[in-house]
């Protein structure tokens, strides 16, 4: 039974992991981990990260026409 718990509980572990990179909500914790095995001093807060990110998204155009 306890195998089967353990098995239910990584399973359900894996897809949220799945589910929260698919949607961008792990993409601060992503820059996190990255920003620090490069060695980086001045890591962004997330406020600052996620305003960096919207700059990234809106200062290209974005035009059909």
């Amino acid at each position: 039974m306890r195998g089967a718990l353990s098995n239910a509980k990584g399973r359900l572990k894996r897809f949220w992991r799945g589910l929260r990179e698919w949607c961008g909500d792990a993409a601060y914790e992503n820059y996190k981990k990255g920003a620090m095995r490069r060695g980086q001093e001045n890591v962004l807060s997330p406020t600052e990260f996620y305003v960096e990110q919207l700059k990234k998204k809106y200062s290209q155009p974005n035009r059909c026409c």
